[in-house]
């Protein structure tokens, strides 16, 4: 899928969609970057893509998208030369009433999922330019449907659908494309790492088929194949798209 030799980063790689992409990047043949905050995390990515190709070129870059984004681009370029793909994946979720969340939960949610991507797109614009690349970005169904208890995560992710159709018109006279996916429920440990016990994420999946139109939750390959197609040529006339992986979740009012 014309991806053989392309740098790519993919942040938030240590778990979930983020590994998965990783992993199908490297099957591909790409030279791919793995960023996240858990290291021993990483390092079993990083295994992952060398046992779906044992001639990929990992880079495993320990960093917090919040702060580092410029170290995550420039040791790229350090190592690699060049960037074709950049996807930005890492992202935060956070619950809560307006009446009783406060702003510390909107700075933290906000600066990871939009700050830190305005500050890595900025940051990598540049070369991009220079290979004629694009960027993925990682929405939710919770950017496009509304939600209780999730204004802020919800309005993170429209925010960033928004953005993503903003640059990819900045972008487009550079021949840079710009798209996002836009998850439903996928099969993921986020939200075990945010508390929930494995008996109620068990539940939670149960029921969130009912929600989903086609009958079932996602899976997190469901959503690395698209973001495959937006990195690859296969999609060369697409940009500032956003393309539902939600089983038609978004497509669905309640009755």
């Amino acid at each position: 899928m014309s991806l053989a030799g392309k740098v790519v980063i993919v942040t938030g790689a240590s778990s979930g969609i983020g590994a998965v992409t990783a992993e199908a990047f490297a099957k591909l043949g790409s030279k791919v970057v793995i960023t996240a905050r858990d290291e021993a995390n990483l390092k079993s990515t990083e295994k992952a893509c060398k046992a779906a190709n044992s001639k990929a070129e990992v880079l495993l870059i320990t960093a917090d998208v919040t702060t580092d984004a410029e170290k995550i681009i420039k040791t790229t370029i350090d190592k690699f030369g060049k960037l074709d793909v950049l996807v930005n994946n890492a992202g935060v979720g956070e619950t809560g009433s307006i009446l009783d969340i406060d702003v510390d939960q909107f700075d933290r949610v906000f600066n990871t999922n939009l700050r830190a991507i305005f500050l890595l797109t900025k940051f990598a614009a540049p070369h991009l330019i220079k290979t004629q690349g694009n960027i993925v970005n990682v929405s939710s169904v919770a950017g496009m449907r509304s939600f209780p208890g999730l204004s802020v995560y919800g309005t993170s992710k429209a925010a960033l659908e928004q953005f993503t159709r903003c640059i990819a018109l900045d972008l487009a006279p550079h021949k840079v494309r710009v798209n996002v996916v836009s998850p439903g429920v996928t099969v993921t440990n986020i939200l075990m790492r945010l508390g929930m016990s494995a008996e109620d994420y068990a539940k939670f999946l149960e029921q969130a088929k009912s929600v989903h139109a086609l009958g079932r939750v996602g899976q997190p390959k469901e959503v690395a194949d698209a973001i495959i197609f937006f990195a690859s040529d296969s999609s060369s006339f697409v940009t500032g798209a956003t393309l539902p992986i939600d089983g038609g979740r978004h497509a669905m009012c309640p009755r």
